[in-house]
């Protein structure tokens, strides 16, 4: 009976354990809505190099008001960052970036980024979206 409750018990936290990773990431249909496409410019406050998505945050300064908001900003997995050619230390704190993407659904400030133009050199990189284009 012990042998049994034990194995119940570890086989309930495989299950659970390997589901977390599945609950962690998303479709870009239920996050994103791919009319409503953003373009931003601003400074990087941070750089997230982990799986299953990178992510930057840009302060962005609203031209009429003044006011900077930051903007969370999805990227693919570093795998498919890489092979689009960004590099983990590329993007310092205080660069400059132009993002190009979709809004999320129901969420502000936050997009899936297309694309992203450092100021610093002009370089535009693909941002391993998962958006499918249509």
């Amino acid at each position: 009976m012990r042998t049994s409750t034990i194995s119940l018990c570890i086989a309930g936290l495989v299950l659970w354990s390997s589901a977390s990773g599945v609950r962690a990431h998303h479709s870009f249909a239920a996050e994103f809505d791919a009319a409503k496409s953003v373009t931003f410019t601003g400074a990087v406050t941070k750089l997230e190099w982990m799986n299953p998505h990178a992510y930057l945050y840009v302060d962005v300064k609203d031209e009429r008001t003044g006011v900077v908001t930051n903007w969370a900003v999805e990227l693919g997995s570093p795998n498919s960052l890489t092979r689009l050619g960004w590099r983990r230390e590329m993007v310092k704190v205080g660069d400059v970036v132009t993002v190009e993407g979709s809004a999320a659904k129901h969420r502000t400030n936050l997009a899936n980024a297309r694309s992203a133009v450092l100021a610093r050199t002009g370089e535009k990189l693909g941002a391993g979206s998962s958006q499918r284009t249509q």
